[in-house]
């Protein structure tokens, strides 16, 4: 992934979010390797993973609702060797970015979906993340606040320096922000390329829109 922001889309049960359990280490691939910027991080456990850079969000929102919103982003980096201040620095500037500083004492419980999500970005980067994978996080959101989780994705690659992969259901994001866009259907890549070219074979509308492909 060499690109800003990589998307993922492909129909129900395709195999997305399985791909992202295998980029995690949740699943072991029977062959090949997983590299990023030349390190293979198929040498590493789930948990090394995550030491090295891995951020992941979930199709269904990681928040406890029983730590407040900074407390839910400060567990992501707790063991890490950043410092009391640095880690209090880290918190408040992924706060910062998503609009949340104002909800940094309210408990997780009380949150809407929208806060939730934003949450779930600001704990993805922390740390110093060096891949960032956020699973379908525009689901359930109205039109407007996707509009602005996108522009949120967007600026990741600035903040952090962070590749980021994108899976989601919305086709209008994933043109909108991604550079590059994968199309998987029943386990296999079907389409890779530049989102624009990709999102216009007609193979991709004929999977993803069940349109009947057309063989000229």
């Amino acid at each position: 992934m060499t690109q800003p922001i990589s998307g993922i889309i492909g129909p129900n049960g395709a195999g997305k979010t399985t791909l992202m359990n295998v980029l995690s280490g949740f699943l072991r691939p029977k062959s090949g390797t997983i590299t990023v910027d030349g390190f293979d991080l198929s040498t590493l456990s789930p948990h090394q993973r995550s030491q090295w850079g891995l951020r992941r969000s979930f199709q269904k929102e990681e928040v406890s609702e029983d730590l407040t919103v900074a407390e839910n982003v400060r567990v992501q980096i707790d063991t890490t060797d950043l410092s009391t201040v640095e880690k209090e620095t880290e918190v408040a500037r992924a706060l910062a970015y998503v609009s949340m500083s104002a909800k940094a004492d309210v408990s997780g419980a009380d949150l809407n979906t929208f806060e939730r999500r934003l949450t779930d970005i600001a704990k993805c980067i922390v740390g110093k993340p060096k891949l960032i994978m956020l699973d379908e996080p525009a689901g359930g959101l109205s039109v407007q606040e996707t509009q602005a989780l996108g522009d949120l994705i967007l600026g990741i690659r600035d903040l952090t320096g962070a590749h980021v992969l994108l899976i989601d259901h919305d086709v209008d994001l994933i043109a909108r922000i991604c550079s590059e866009t994968l199309v998987i259907d029943f386990g296999k890549p079907i389409a890779f390329g530049p989102s624009k070219d990709v999102l216009s074979d007609p193979k991709v509308k004929a999977a993803y829109l069940g349109t009947e492909e057309i063989t000229l």
